[in-house]
């Protein structure tokens, strides 16, 4: 049997494994949001916890991907999920910032094991050419789920307190556990059937091939421009409901809808994106979606300086920037692994998902030196951070991504000696 053949079965099941793999980071994310100032009131700190939980995301990944490589995607997957319910436990039973600290980057790690193995396994199981239409498909669902997580989790924390938002955390992963023991099979190659594609790819993709991942443009700049558009909706992540609840007063509940409506949005900019992908390549979509991460934050920044007090100009401009980062998603995540041999997935993966948190960290924790109880300035703490990602992003879509692909066409042109 072809542990890569995705045959109309093995296709089916993971097309719906997919966007509930991925909708971990959402569940873990989004739902929490809503119980950050509780957190706060509660145990002292909340701020740090997010930014812990994804700082062992992206660092886990770096072990994650090798791991899935190695010894495959499904005990990986397993492990992971298995880590990620007790981490949930957890957390829900902290009773101190510092073990809730702990807890969460322990589900941090765990969810890069999640995330690790469902991305690996798109490329296992589709050509390099049909991997943004399959991450946007798959993507569809962590936006839901996003649509969903802060409106429950607001109620949640308004009903029942903060720590059931994190049981509710376990019993997604519990049951995400269940299905993938049942439905998930191995999708990495075989050795054996993996020989002759090895034969034809240098000798450090078998010598660890972190070398060659890093070394790659197109990874370098498909993983620039995910980790730009992350590193700004990041800092709305981490910021927005000090913004929203503690600035201009909103009730948790209320505060709940605005991320949703986000992911509202986030969800179109997806399903635009796989009709543009279909009509004008990748190039021309992340040049697209570049514009609105720029005139979104530019939006807001209007607001500030125009209407301090009110908060719409914010929610229009994060409107248009999740727009955009719809459209980037899908493509920098599967172009940061496309150009790469199949066997290279797992570190590629890894990489490219440690340099994105990364970023999202670096920027997370500078906004938040800006932050204080009295918000004394104001919302320009998440606002400039996204700006300065709109910029970033029209450098690396109109500059860097057209400049590669001319080198490459020149390349296949070049007549050989």
């Amino acid at each position: 049997m072809n542990f890569a053949d995705p045959g109309p079965r093995r296709s089916v099941s993971f097309l719906l494994l997919l966007p509930l793999l991925l909708a971990a980071q959402p569940v873990a994310t989004d739902g929490y949001l809503p119980a950050l100032p509780e957190i706060a009131r509660d145990l002292g700190s909340a701020s740090s916890s997010l930014t812990v939980f994804m700082l062992a995301f992206g660092v886990a990944q770096l072990v994650c991907g090798p791991l899935a490589d190695r010894f495959g995607r499904r005990p990986v997957l397993l492990t992971g999920l298995a880590c990620y319910t007790a981490a949930a436990a957890g957390c829900a039973l902290a009773g101190s910032a510092d073990a809730l600290v702990a807890w969460r980057a322990v589900q941090g790690a765990a969810m890069a094991a999640i995330l690790v193995c469902a991305r690996a396994a798109v490329r296992d199981l589709y050509p390099a050419h049909e991997g943004p239409r399959i991450m946007a498909r798959g993507l569809t669902g962590p936006g839901l789920v996003a649509l969903v997580a802060p409106i429950a989790g607001a109620w949640g924390v308004q009903a029942t307190g903060w720590r059931w938002v994190l049981v509710a955390m376990g019993v997604y992963s519990l049951a995400l556990l269940a299905l993938c023991w049942r439905a998930f099979s191995e999708t990495r190659q075989a050795p054996a059937e993996s020989a002759p594609v090895l034969a034809s790819v240098p000798v450090s993709v078998s010598a660890g091939g972190v070398r060659q991942v890093i070394a790659d443009p197109g990874f370098c700049a498909w993983t620039a421009l995910a980790a730009a558009t992350y590193g700004g909706i990041f800092c709305f992540l981490l910021l927005s409901p000090m913004v929203y609840v503690d600035l201009f007063g909103l009730s948790p509940v209320l505060y709940g809808w605005i991320p949703a409506g986000g992911s509202l949005v986030y969800i179109l900019g997806i399903t635009w994106c796989r009709r543009l992908l279909s009509r004008h390549g990748p190039v021309r979509t992340v040049q697209l979606g570049a514009s609105f991460s720029l005139l979104g934050p530019c939006i807001q920044i209007a607001g500030c300086v125009l209407a301090p007090t009110s908060p719409f100009p914010l929610l229009l401009g994060h409107a248009v920037y999740a727009l955009g980062h719809g459209l980037h998603q899908p493509c920098g995540q599967a172009g940061a692994v496309g150009g790469l041999p199949p066997q290279l997935a797992g570190r590629a993966v890894s990489c490219s998902g440690f340099a994105i948190m990364c970023v999202a960290f670096c920027a997370g924790q500078l906004a938040a030196q800006f932050v204080d109880p009295t918000m004394r300035h104001g919302a320009w703490p998440m606002v400039l951070p996204m700006a300065l990602a709109g910029v970033v992003l029209v450098l690396i879509a109109f500059v860097w991504l057209p400049w590669l692909y001319r080198v490459r066409s020149a390349q296949r042109v070049q007549p050989r000696s």
